[in-house]
């Protein structure tokens, strides 16, 4: 008993030995199990992380190339819609474009677009020669375009700087900030726009050297834009600068060029009339009067035809022309010219003042309008309405001090024009008043169209022969000289005179060339 005992008892602790090792067996199988699952729970965990971190990535991604593509449509609409408002002379729609990129811009979020608009509107206050308005907008346009991380923003605003300080004459500042533009080009993304910009950084290059006289890197810029653009403008600019030098050979190249792009390309009409007004310059220079005469008249066609004028070149159309007629002595014609440009100076002066004080109260009716803009965007909106109300008082002073200076020139080219008809006609009176020409009397009243009539009021008897002799006095052709003209003697021709004064009641004690010159005069 006490042996089965024992053996029992073994068998107890044996089996509870057992028991003890498969209880620890199975917990650190357990403990294992929840080991593994922890790491496995913190890789699926890191899994899930890394995924939704890489989903938020791609998330973020897609959102800024939308926000990109956004941003460039924004661009290329708003310097395409502008430089065409620009070219055109719309100043007031180019104007309300840009305040409405501004609001697109600004619930874009979107800094530089803002800061384009605001270089636009800097652009409008240095062509009406308001540059302190211009230099506060330029200042705003700083602000977001010239620290940009698109380095053609930055090209963009340099670019439009120079051009302010070309306005001012500052051409050392033009240069540099034409230098900066050139480098931001240089650096940013290849595009249509900056391919656009590039060619015209290197023209205008060519402007800021040929203003400082730097003959050699001036036309190598100039050279530089054209191989880049190679459009009729550009050939042109090259053209310009050549007859600028007086080199009219070189020129004529470049003027056949930007013809032959002119007709072989689709050329913008203002680009058009740019061509025909360069070759009308180029023929005047080289004496072709035929076909100077047909490239301007070419251009005033174009302007005609469009119903849109490029001021400052139609006036220099109508002033070419003048020149022109003056050069083939043709004084009716050069008088007509002169007065079409005078009259296009005024016209586009008392417009562009129009507009501008329509834009005003345009600009005051839009603010009223939109209440619902941010209570940050009203400080513009007044710097605006501002801006538009002093370029209206400067442009008023300004218009009426050039109007002085202007009509005080014209007149003194209209008289000269006046005189020089006047004098080209009466030599042709004389030459057939010299030759005893029937055709003497009807030329002489178109010189002198009242001197007949005030004699015939005087007495209504006079004959066609006595009005003739009258007209020779009117010229103060001496008794000797109408005797020899008209074949009679001198003897006969003091009696004529004789006669005639008592048929026109002068005063015996009255010179008789003295009474003839206040008459129809």
């Amino acid at each position: 008993m006490v042996v089965f005992s024992i053996i029992a008892l073994w068998y107890d602790q044996v089996g509870i030995c057992t028991y003890a090792i498969v209880d620890k067996k199975r917990l650190e199988l357990e403990v294992l199990l929840f080991k593994n699952n922890r790491i496995y729970s913190k890789l699926i965990g890191k899994a899930v992380i890394c995924m939704l971190f890489t989903g938020l990535l791609f998330l973020i991604s897609c959102r800024k190339t939308n926000q990109d593509k956004e941003k460039k449509a924004f661009d290329i609409s708003l310097l395409t819609q502008n430089e065409e408002l620009q070219l055109s002379g719309e100043y007031e729609s180019l104007i309300r474009l840009n305040i409405e990129y501004l609001k697109k811009a600004a619930k874009m979020k979107y800094k530089e677009g803002k800061g384009l608009c605001y270089l636009n509107i800097a652009g409008v206050n240095v062509s009406s020669g308001n540059y302190e308005k211009a230099s506060f907008f330029f200042n705003k346009a700083g602000r977001d375009l010239e620290h940009s991380d698109d380095a053609y923003h930055r090209a963009r605003f340099f670019n439009d700087y120079s051009l302010y300080f070309l306005h001012l004459k500052l051409y050392d500042k033009a240069i540099r900030n034409n230098d900066k533009a050139l480098y931001y080009l240089k650096r940013a993304k290849k595009s249509d726009l900056r391919d656009k910009l590039i060619a015209r950084v290197y023209i205008n290059r060519g402007i800021y050297f040929a203003w400082k006289g730097w003959s050699g890197t001036s036309i190598k810029s100039f050279l530089k834009g054209n191989n880049l653009e190679n459009s009729a403008y550009s050939n042109c600019m090259v053209a310009q600068y050549y007859l600028f030098n007086k080199q009219p050979d070189a020129a004529g190249t470049y003027i056949s060029l930007a013809k032959e792009k002119m007709l072989k390309e689709k050329t913008s009409d203002v680009e058009s009339l740019w061509v025909y007004y360069t070759m009308g310059y180029y023929y005047n220079e080289i004496d072709d009067n035929e076909a100077a005469e047909k490239a301007l008249k070419k251009a005033l066609e174009i302007n005609i035809k469009t119903r849109r004028t490029y001021s400052s070149h139609i006036e220099g159309v109508y002033k070419s022309l003048a020149e022109l007629y003056k050069k083939k002595n043709d004084g009716g014609k050069a008088y007509f010219y002169l007065k079409k440009y005078m009259e296009e100076e005024g016209r586009l002066d008392a417009e562009r003042f129009a507009t501008m004080n329509k834009t005003t109260e345009g600009l005051i009716s839009e603010m009223k309008k939109e209440s619902d803009w941010r209570k940050n965007d009203l400080p513009l909106l007044i710097a605006l309405s501002i801006t538009f109300v002093t370029v209206s008082g400067i442009y008023i002073h300004k218009i009426i001090k050039h109007l002085r200076l202007k009509k005080k020139v014209l007149k003194e080219e209209t008289d000269e024009l006046k005189d020089h008809v006047y004098q080209k006609m009466l030599q042709e009176v004389i030459e057939l008043a010299q030759k005893n020409d029937s055709a003497f009397l009807l030329k002489f009243k178109e010189l002198y169209p009242d001197f007949v009539n005030t004699l015939l009021k005087i007495n209504p008897e006079l004959e066609n022969s006595e009005l003739t002799f009258c007209a020779m006095l009117k010229l103060r052709f001496s008794s000797k000289e109408i005797a020899e003209y008209t074949f009679v003697q001198h003897k006969s021709a003091q009696q004529k005179k004789y006669r005639i004064r008592k048929r026109l009641n002068i005063p015996a004690d009255e010179d008789i060339y003295e009474f003839f010159e206040r008459i129809g005069s």
